[in-house]
């Protein structure tokens, strides 16, 4: 796939996603982008994969561009709230690749991290599943957290046709659109909060909060606003976060559980990005964790990935009995959720 490919496959994913402004942004520079100067010459040239599975170009490029926006540096005048003709956006984009050349293409340098909180929609009710058999406090694991704001799903509240999970006074409240049977009805106490990340994003500085920030699109001030307030979140709930990679971290940290805690390991769109090498290790780990767990150790695995249907699979295992539930499916981004029936589940 050539780079402009990768753009304009990137734009339609953006508009499916509800970002309009994205999708003509990256239309936009799939169609004018030329060689000539330093930024166009690095994406124009790119040695990798440009696609949205492997080192999404567009993304790293729509960030950087966003970073500048929201610093106030550039772009303030023809992105939203503002909606200005393709000539005047394009011309105000042009401008910010020559002004910035040097910023931008530090951030070219590195991949997408975006901490989609609504996500969060659909662990929450995994967990509430978990607890349904298993009632033990639990630890979460999660693997390419990024800056770990998923790693406080308690702390956020889901509201779907009168049924609630989480608290009532939480600054942070996600009301997708539901579709299936009702969760169960009971969020377990979380004891622990790990993750792991090639590179992850401390959200409580400045430079992490505006990366956090930058990878959501302009024209979605409702993403914008939920995640400064689960960034705000995030100074006052810890959770433990190490650079590294997930295959090498997992099997320490699972290797001596606690006696009377659930181990809960997750990841949301985040399997696609781990190598080979990567996702076997993952694999060994898992495998070595469960072959082990006993009632009182109890293991689960929740999975929000693409397979190829509509937005992500939701899939969670659960160890010593080995049960393998398909929960249903999620969109991408948390506006809807489709939920699997879950009677067999003791509440």
């Amino acid at each position: 796939m050539s780079i402009r490919d990768a753009f304009l496959e990137q734009s339609e994913n953006c508009a499916a996603l509800g970002s309009p402004f994205m999708g003509r942004l990256l239309a936009l520079l799939a169609d004018r982008l030329s060689r000539g100067t330093p930024v166009a010459e690095k994406i124009l040239t790119w040695p990798g994969d440009p696609r949205a599975h492997a080192d999404n170009v567009p993304l790293r490029l729509g960030g950087a561009l966003h970073a500048l926006k929201l610093e106030g540096l550039a772009l303030e005048d023809v992105y939203p709230p503002f909606d200005v003709p393709d000539d005047l956006l394009w011309s105000g984009v042009y401008k910010a690749m020559q002004d910035h050349a040097p910023r931008l293409m530090t951030w070219l340098d590195n991949p997408p991290q975006t901490n989609e909180v609504r996500r969060s929609a659909a662990i929450l009710p995994a967990l509430a599943a978990v607890r349904a058999r298993f009632d033990l406090p639990v630890a979460l694991f999660e693997l390419g957290c990024s800056g770990g704001l998923n790693l406080r799903p308690d702390i956020f509240r889901l509201e779907i046709a009168g049924t609630a999970l989480g608290p009532s006074d939480a600054p942070v409240v996600f009301e997708p659109e539901w579709r299936g049977a009702m969760p169960q009805p009971k969020v377990p106490t979380i004891v622990g909060r790990f993750g792991v990340d090639l590179n992850p994003i401390d959200p409580t500085t400045s430079d992490g909060k505006l990366r956090l920030l930058s990878y959501l699109w302009a024209d979605q001030p409702d993403r914008i606003a939920r995640t400064r307030s689960a960034i705000d979140l995030a100074t006052t709930h810890p959770a433990e976060i190490s650079k590294g990679d997930a295959g090498d971290w997992l099997p320490r940290v699972l290797n001596a559980p606690e006696p009377g805690v659930l181990r809960f390991v997750f990841h949301t769109v985040a399997a696609q990005y781990f190598p080979k090498s990567t996702k076997d290790a993952v694999q060994n780990a898992m495998d070595a964790a469960a072959r082990t767990a006993t009632a009182n150790t109890p293991l689960a695995h929740f999975q929000m990935e693409a397979d190829g249907g509509s937005g992500a699979r939701l899939l969670l295992a659960m160890w010593p009995d080995g049960e393998q539930l398909e929960l249903g499916r999620a969109d991408f981004h948390g506006r809807w959720i489709e939920w699997a029936g879950l009677s067999d589940l003791k509440s």
